[in-house]
């Protein structure tokens, strides 16, 4: 059974924008790149513990990251006992903690 999804409104704020991005610079990407965010988070509400563990962060929460297909994101989360908790759709090429102020 997979567990709901929780997305925290600061990763919905960015993949919202990043969607936006991509759509302005080809008509039609932006809806590709949130299928491949689809695809990422079906893959991982399937197999949660299939991401890579995220060093430097809470030991007592596994956060984790997978990456998106074709684009140059990670969908960052952990799982708690009653959802898949999602913390970033992170930016490659973004400092790669600047998530972790999300952590509560």
């Amino acid at each position: 059974m997979n567990l709901p999804f929780r997305v925290e409104s600061e990763a919905t704020a960015e993949l919202l924008e990043a969607a936006d991005w991509y759509e302005e610079r080809r008509i039609g990407l932006g809806r590709e790149f949130l299928e491949a965010i689809d695809e990422t988070l079906a893959f991982v509400g399937s197999w949660p513990r299939s991401g890579k563990r995220i060093p430097d962060v809470s030991h007592d929460l596994p956060f984790r990251r997978f990456p998106v297909r074709r684009f140059p994101y990670h969908v960052v989360y952990v799982e708690t006992p009653r959802a898949i908790r999602i913390i970033a759709f992170a930016y490659d090429r973004r400092s790669p903690a600047y998530w972790h102020s999300r952590i509560k």
